[in-house]
């Protein structure tokens, strides 16, 4: 086994992160450097809602790994602190607005829907405090990092990599290489034992680093996300998420698949509309908040929760999922 101790990490988001702390923990003698053009939590690390759900992929091939990382944010938090990572359990309901004919017959009391009150015609509950969990992503991936930088060798470098330095490990084969090092966009060199790329949906930008024909990184496409922070008039920290649904016309059918987050300083985070599939062309830290989406979301909170309608959001994001 070859001995590393220097490892390159191309993405300063929630997998960089992840890579760096626990590599951090159980190899401290490795210098880790973490590279990203624009720092820590750059892009949906930062901006996703960081809901928890533990049993939501039971029953299918993705049910080990849903439930194992629901118990390892609750690990996290333990470790790092609740308050510091924005950790909390909470309880979810979908909420039926404006004509989705499944709600009509369900209980709508005051107990059963927290804070959407308007057009609101019934709710079911989607998970208790046992099964719903919340982490703010971008404190989390902040936290994460903090431990890192206490190791020996740790270092955040923002910058672009255009290269991986390579060398042939046979003579025989020249698909098969070893990484010495990257290349940034000023023209430094960043010498490295093994290099991970965490760049999510710029991965295809990753994929131009490696010499022709030795190509082994997948595809990766991504949704356009759009999201908003809004805080509620009775500035009460509310304890519910809720999805919504609807089978309306306009605006109330446009709340469905809208989602709602509060959170424990009071934000309530809210998103919806999902753009297109494709290859991501926007450059981290410049992608382009599209107003009609927000729009849309700010009109559709209007009508269905007195407290969160009406009110202008302090932050407006877009992200990119894969």
């Amino acid at each position: 086994m070859v001995a590393v101790s220097k490892v390159v990490i191309a993405g300063g988001g929630i997998v960089g992160n992840s890579i760096a702390y626990y590599i951090a923990k159980s190899q401290p003698d490795v210098s880790v450097i973490l590279v990203d053009p624009v720092g820590i939590a750059p892009g949906a690390s930062s901006k996703a809602g960081g809901f928890l759900a533990k049993e939501w992929r039971d029953g299918t091939p993705l049910e080990s790994m849903q439930r194992l990382g629901f118990e390892l944010h609750q690990q996290l938090a333990d470790d790092l602190g609740s308050d510091r990572i924005g950790y909390r359990r909470l309880t979810c309901h979908s909420v039926g607005v404006g004509g989705t004919d499944d709600y009509e017959n369900v209980d709508n009391s005051d107990d059963n829907v927290e804070w959407a009150d308007l057009n609101v015609i019934g709710s079911v509950s989607m998970g208790n405090e046992d099964v719903i969990a919340q982490v703010h992503p971008r404190k989390l991936c902040e936290a994460m990092w903090q431990e890192v930088s206490k190791s020996p060798g740790a270092e955040l470098r923002k910058g672009r990599i255009v290269k991986a330095l390579t060398e042939p490990i046979s003579n025989e084969d020249s698909s098969e290489f070893s990484v010495t090092g990257v290349e940034l966009e000023d023209g430094s060199i960043l010498e490295t034992d093994v290099l991970v790329v965490a760049c999510g949906p710029w991965t295809e930008e990753a994929r131009s680093w490696f010499p022709s024909g030795t190509q082994r990184l997948p595809e990766i496409t991504s949704v356009k996300c759009h999201s908003m922070l809004v805080q509620p008039k009775s500035k009460q920290v509310y304890d519910q998420a809720v999805f919504f649904e609807s089978s309306d016309d306009d605006i109330l059918h446009h709340a469905a698949g809208l989602e709602v987050y509060p959170r424990p300083d009071g934000d309530c985070y809210v998103n919806g509309f999902e753009g297109d599939e494709g290859l991501v062309a926007e450059r981290p830290g410049e992608e382009e908040v599209v107003n009609e989406d927000i729009e849309l979301m700010k009109e559709a909170m209007r009508q269905t929760s007195s407290q969160l309608g009406d009110v202008e959001p302090h932050t407006t994001q877009v992200s990119f999922s894969i």
